[in-house]
């Protein structure tokens, strides 16, 4: 009988994250589970397939290697991962009843060293170094492996030895009324191993606190919220399990003359209110260095000139956004006479009346707007 695939067995997506797959493994082992259900055959079958299933898809490289060549990258006759053959009912309670009888670990025939943790490093970036990317070093505080025991602990020429409470299952077994329930052992911590002989540098931990410089790559096109991972540079894992990963997590400044929304870039022009009345060309920032734009003529204050193609580089999909130029009419300030006597002099040369809605329909529309809304007041 061939067997089902486990992200059907389980009931996820392909792309669930490992706490969907956990959360869909919980719900169904509760359901499943032998104690649950016995004598019944059909249950404990069940049960084997979803824990299998969850072995699989919760270990990235079995995953990996299931995703590419399905059951048989992970059959053990074929040289894959062991499959969940011969899984232990007891599993489960690590998981799920952990919490509730002060458990924790993952439960297991055999312990399980802990993989370490993933770290998070906060990464500052001005708007230009997101734009184009960049190569930066960063120094990250971490728990490394012991060079001196590589990770085990135990003092040069010894070795960890079984745990005689568990004799090396990493767990213990209880009577919680209905339920045979396991615990994370209390002698050796869930490892399954007690260091008799401990390294001196690490302490018996077979990690030390360390701090290391790490050169990063940043894709040109990023934004803050972005992450960028690198896999296994985050916390040693204990007794030689994996390492985990580590975050940067992206932030881009506020710049003092562009605003970034997605892929596009806003900033502000002020514009001399005889320009904007006459038009002509002007010079605007942009990242890559001046253009020209081109102002029609009565433009009005907060007009917005599209620059194609002057935006950001999508990191993800490649297209380029836009820059969008946003007109602020400026009032001149600090007036010689003669000035004043110009901007006089061109008040003047608009008249009154018709001639003032000729030349300033806004300003005209709003008057006849106020008049009206006090004559309908009076009458």
């Amino acid at each position: 009988m061939s067997k089902r695939d486990y992200y059907e067995v389980l009931g996820v997506d392909k792309s669930a994250a490992e706490r969907d797959i956990k959360k869909a493994y919980k719900r169904l082992a509760m359901k499943y589970h032998p104690d649950r259900n016995q004598g019944d055959k059909a249950m404990e079958e069940k049960f084997k397939e979803i824990q299998e299933a969850h072995e699989i898809l919760t270990d990235s490289q079995k995953r990996a290697a299931y995703d590419q060549y399905g059951h048989a990258g992970v059959d053990p006759n074929r040289g894959g991962g062991r499959g969940g053959q011969g899984a232990d009912f007891g599993d489960i309670f690590g998981d799920v009843f952990g919490d509730i009888f002060g458990g924790g670990g993952r439960g297991g025939r055999q312990s399980r060293a802990r993989q370490g943790s993933d770290l998070r490093y906060n990464l500052e970036l001005s708007l230009e170094e997101a734009v184009r990317g960049k190569s930066v070093e960063i120094r990250v505080p971490t728990l490394a492996e012991c060079e001196i025991c590589h990770g085990s602990g135990a003092k040069k020429g010894s070795s960890p030895v079984t745990c005689s409470t568990c004799h090396g299952q990493g767990q213990v077994q209880m009577r919680q009324g209905f339920f045979a329930v396991q615990q994370t052992c209390p002698t050796c911590a869930g490892k399954g191993k007690i260091v008799k002989d401990p390294c001196t540098p690490c302490r018996g931990h077979g990690r030390v606190e360390k701090t290391k410089t790490l050169s990063v790559k940043v894709p040109a096109g990023v934004d803050t919220g972005d992450r960028i991972r690198l896999t296994g540079e985050g916390e040693a894992g204990e007794m030689g399990a994996p390492a985990g990963d580590l975050y940067v997590q992206v932030h881009v400044k506020e710049h003092k003359i562009f605003t970034r929304e997605g892929n596009n870039l806003y900033c502000e022009v002020p514009l001399s209110f005889t320009r904007a009345a006459l038009g002509g060309e002007i010079e605007v920032p942009t990242l890559e260095g001046k253009v020209k734009l081109k102002v029609t003529p009565e433009t009005q204050t907060g007009k917005m000139f599209r620059l194609r193609d002057k935006g950001v580089k999508s990191v993800r999909s490649g297209s380029v956004g836009d820059l969008i130029c946003k007109v602020v009419i400026e009032t001149p300030v600090n007036l010689s006479t003669r000035q004043k006597e110009l901007l006089e002099e061109l008040e003047e040369s608009m008249g009154k009346g018709k001639d003032v809605a000729k030349n300033r329909p806004k300003e005209s529309g709003f008057f006849d707007g106020v008049k009206k809304f006090f004559d309908d007041l009076t009458n």
